[in-house]
């Protein structure tokens, strides 16, 4: 993944990262963390009425130098690039949800780094119940906890992992990928789809998630969620309420 206006000083500077920049797995937690903390997910292109853009100067300009988050091609786009810049391995993969009711196509984008002699899933863009740390894929069926959430690897006879997180004190499937190296291009029609579809939850409401160490806040459509690990708050929004939310919690520009 490359673009000719990314910096990696001027990553670092978005992500409020000030530590080592070494193609180890030390790095590779840290700026994970950092980007997640700093960099919200959020559809606010799509749901101006825009295609969001696979040019990856344009994903740049826009998360680096705008200011402004975006869902998953995005995130992980932008963090591929940086993992590019430290000289870290690294594949996309794509990825299956598995919280629907009906089987879906690949639309998810996952990446896999491969530092220190170990394959790592990250994952930037996949909303509430993401990731929140760098998953070693030979830690197979066992529970890892990563601050107030937890989550579970397993693999089954093809080769296919399945992620799954705790939620209200169950299992729930997240979604499956396989290690099949995908291309950029590869994710064009899944970002159409995503960007388009009526059934696509980023045409049907606005969708915003800010994670932070002790929790996230999740705007969806007009309901503002801020979770901790003790506690879930809600709060109704009007119009004006969303735009004053989308600038001073989320640090994003009001939609055009």
């Amino acid at each position: 993944m490359h673009s000719d206006n990314f910096d990696l000083s001027a990553y670092f500077r978005r992500i409020n990262y000030g530590g080592q920049a070494a193609a180890d797995s030390a790095t590779l937690h840290a700026i994970m963390r950092h980007q997640l903390f700093s960099i919200p997910f959020e559809n606010l292109d799509v749901q101006a009425g825009k295609v969001v853009s696979m040019v990856p100067e344009e994903i740049t300009g826009k998360l680096l130098h705008q200011r402004r988050g975006g869902y998953c091609y995005e995130l992980n786009g932008l963090f591929a690039m940086a993992l590019a810049a430290l000289g870290i391995t690294y594949r996309f993969v794509a990825a299956r949800p598995m919280f629907y009711p009906a089987r879906r196509p690949k639309t998810h984008m996952a990446v896999v780094a491969e530092v220190d002699g170990r394959q790592w899933l990250c994952d930037l863009g996949f909303g509430s119940y993401g990731i929140r740390a760098p998953v070693a894929l030979d830690m197979l069926d066992t529970d890892i906890m990563q601050d107030f959430d937890t989550f579970r690897l397993s693999r089954d006879a093809r080769g296919e992992y399945l992620l799954q997180a705790k939620v209200e004190g169950e299992w729930a499937n997240q979604y499956a990928f396989d290690l099949s190296h995908q291309e950029w291009i590869d994710f064009a029609p899944a970002n159409y789809l995503n960007s388009t579809h009526p059934d696509a939850i980023f045409v049907q409401k606005l969708l915003v998630i800010q994670h932070q160490p002790e929790g996230r806040a999740i705007l969806l459509g007009d309901t503002l969620k801020i979770i901790t690990a003790n506690r879930v708050e809600k709060q109704q929004l009007t119009t004006d309420n969303i735009a004053h939310v989308l600038e001073n919690r989320f640090a994003l520009s009001v939609l055009q």
